[in-house]
């Protein structure tokens, strides 16, 4: 009977642990609408490090959480987007946006689908050229 409501409190306790983490996680409170969408918005674009193909909007990783913490407390202290995208880049790289900017060490990764879809187009018209020549003699 004993062990019956150890593990009975046990289950509990966990459950009454796991709700009250839950409803404290995203207690971002901002004193306008615009800035609680601004944050919402910013935060589904910053890669969380630790998942990687998740944001940190949607990632429970403790990293996650200190981030959304750190660009709060950035965006209460009136730092713009660009302020805070640097920050984040400096710290983290430029792989902590899920959109990277366009620079020098980005206008491959950019320009890539554009040079591929150049390439795979002039291949198949050259092949096609040389393909009708070559129907053309026989």
């Amino acid at each position: 009977m004993k062990l019956m409501t150890k593990y009975l409190l046990t289950t509990l306790l966990l459950f009454i642990s796991h709700f009250s983490f839950a409803s404290s996680q995203d207690t971002y409170a901002f004193a306008s609408k615009t800035d609680s969408d601004r944050f919402a918005a910013f935060i589904q674009e910053v890669r969380c490090v630790v998942c990687q193909n998740q944001t940190i909007a949607d990632s429970n990783a403790p990293l996650a959480n200190d981030l959304r913490e750190k660009i709060y407390r950035m965006m209460l202290g009136k730092k713009s987007n660009e302020e805070i995208k640097s920050f984040l880049v400096t710290r983290y790289g430029e792989f902590i946006l899920l959109k990277p900017r366009f620079s020098k060490l980005t206008v491959f990764l950019w320009l890539f689908p554009f040079l591929s879809l150049t390439f795979i187009l002039m291949f198949f018209f050259s092949f096609g050229i040389k393909n009708r020549k070559n129907s053309a003699s026989l």
